[in-house]
C-alpha cells in the first residue's frame, strides 16, 4: 500500500472533499511527523515554514481527517493532539512527563497481546486504543 499521504488522499477523494488549501498543508506536515502535534503546533510550524494557513482551517482540516480517521486524536493534558493513522493498524503510544511535559512515543508487543487478551476476555472485538503513561521522565526522576 502507498504512503499515508497517499491513502488519506484516497479516502478525501472518496469522501467528497476536494484537494488543496490548508488540508493540503496540514497532511503534508503530519506526514513528516514522528509523533502527536497540537493544532496550534501545526499552525506555528506551518506559519513558521511561510504557509499562510490560518488556526481555524488547521481545525477544520484535523476534523475532517479525525473524522475521517486519517488522524488519531490524542489527549495531552487537555489538548487535543494530532498523529496520522497509519492505515495498517500499525502504531504506537505515549509516555509524557507530568514535570517537564516531555513526550516519548514507545511500541510494546508484550502490551499489544495483553490488550488482545483483556479484548477477548470481555468480549469485544478490539479496533483500537490509546495508551498514555504518564509520570516522571529520566530526566526529572534525576533531579
Amino acid at each position: 500500500m502507498g504512503t499515508w499521504t497517499e491513502h488519506a488522499h484516497r479516502e478525501l477523494t472518496r469522501a467528497g472533499h476536494r484537494a488543496g488549501g490548508a488540508r493540503e498543508e496540514v497532511l503534508a506536515l503530519l506526514a513528516r511527523q514522528d509523533c502527536c502535534l497540537s493544532a496550534q503546533d501545526i499552525h506555528d510550524r506551518l506559519r513558521g515554514g511561510g504557509k499562510a494557513v490560518g488556526l481555524a482551517s488547521v481545525y477544520r482540516a484535523l476534523d475532517v481527517l479525525a473524522q475521517l480517521k486519517l488522524v488519531h486524536r490524542i489527549d495531552v493534558d487537555g489538548v487535543a493532539c494530532y498523529e496520522p493513522a497509519d492505515p495498517s493498524g500499525e502504531h504506537h503510544h505515549h509516555a509524557i512527563c507530568d514535570r517537564c511535559g516531555k513526550m516519548d512515543a514507545f511500541e510494546d508487543a508484550e502490551l499489544e497481546r495483553l490488550i488482545d487478551g483483556v479484548g477477548e476476555r470481555l468480549g469485544y472485538a478490539v479496533g483500537g486504543h490509546d495508551i498514555v503513561l504518564r509520570g516522571a521522565c529520566p530526566d526529572c526522576t534525576e533531579r
